[in-house]
């Protein structure tokens, strides 16, 4: 099952399943779809756990795969936000579909509130978990039957130690807490404590700007290379290359509504399949973002069809023959 990785998320109103799904993709992708199809929701979607599942097919062949998946209208990659305010964390989900589906199907699914409280969830059970047995004082109600005095002081320093560990982050700026929290969304992204206070007025300049934690956390973090060398260098690097133009900070009336812009609380953010750069799901038509897409047309366009060689070559015998008669 996945923990931070793309999880699996079920589209509604699919077919049911036949020994005829998926017939005409190509042999690996008809392999590799029909055993998406049937992990259940929440199993690992990332590549590498796929490939660890596969044997059959390395990390390339199942990006290249899950591509053209996302291309036959069979997956989406979203990024929903958890949790409100400065606790806003990034899950990543993949939507699958048995049945194939446009762009236009993707495009109103993900706007509606159905597809976010389907993302999103899962991941709020998980936050208190850890948190839950952090009261060591179960191991001691042995000797607590013997005295029941000292058990009272032992039960009261127990709580003073949690207060004074979640004291600190309290006293920080959310741009601090937003740059601490890069390392648990991607280890390649770990800051030390003088590295958020350096890069802590950067931050700051965004947040000011009428971005939320969640809009700057997704900025830092996508499309990652595959090694960050130096992390503070590079997301100083973002932080300033990237930084967005002024926003206002409050909510204004939509002409159209006559109403504030209340967005969801849970809200999406489709990734691109290949490359993982996020973006609305109207810019990311078959789940790809411009580049990728280019590439991957201009890969098939690569290709040509084999009866066409084969008539080329027809074409040039005979012309071959035409020059040696006399």
């Amino acid at each position: 099952m996945a923990k931070p990785g793309y999880g699996k998320r079920s589209a509604p109103d699919q077919q049911p399943r036949t020994p005829d799904d998926f017939a005409l993709l190509p042999p690996r992708e008809r392999y590799i779809a029909g055993f998406v199809d049937h992990l259940p929701d929440g199993a690992a979607m990332n590549i590498k756990q796929l490939a660890k599942q596969i044997p059959l097919y390395g990390q390339q062949a199942i990006s290249t795969s899950l591509k053209a998946l996302s291309v036959a209208g069979h997956l989406r990659r979203v990024r929903c936000a958890v949790g409100e305010g400065d606790e806003t964390r990034w899950a990543f989900r993949t939507f699958w579909s048995r049945t194939a589906r446009d762009n236009e199907w993707w495009t109103t699914y993900l706007a509606t509130e159905t597809a976010a409280r389907t993302a999103a969830p899962a991941e709020l059970p998980a936050v208190p978990v850890p948190l839950a047995p952090t009261p060591e004082a179960s191991p001691t109600p042995a000797p607590a039957t013997v005295p029941a005095a000292p058990a009272a002081p032992a039960a009261s320093s127990n709580p003073a130690a949690p207060i004074a560990s979640v004291a600190p982050p309290t006293a920080h700026s959310p741009a601090y807490l937003a740059l601490a929290e890069l390392g648990r969304q991607d280890i390649r992204l770990a800051l030390s404590a003088d590295d958020c206070a350096a890069l802590e007025a950067l931050a700051t300049a965004w947040l000011d700007r009428g971005v939320s934690i969640g809009y700057l956390t997704g900025a830092l973090t996508a499309g990652l290379p595959a090694q960050v060398d130096c992390p503070p260098r590079f997301v100083r690097r973002r932080l300033t290359d990237k930084i967005p133009p002024h926003l206002p900070t409050a909510p204004s009336p939509s002409p159209s509504t006559g109403t504030g812009t209340a967005t969801p609380a849970p809200r999406l953010l489709m990734e691109c399949t290949d490359c993982g750069r996020p973006g609305r799901p109207e810019a990311l038509p078959d789940g790809l973002c411009r580049p990728c897409r280019a590439a991957h047309s201009g890969s098939d366009q690569a290709t040509p069809d084999p009866t066409e060689v084969a008539a080329v070559k027809a074409r040039m015998a005979n012309l071959r023959d035409l020059l040696k008669t006399p």
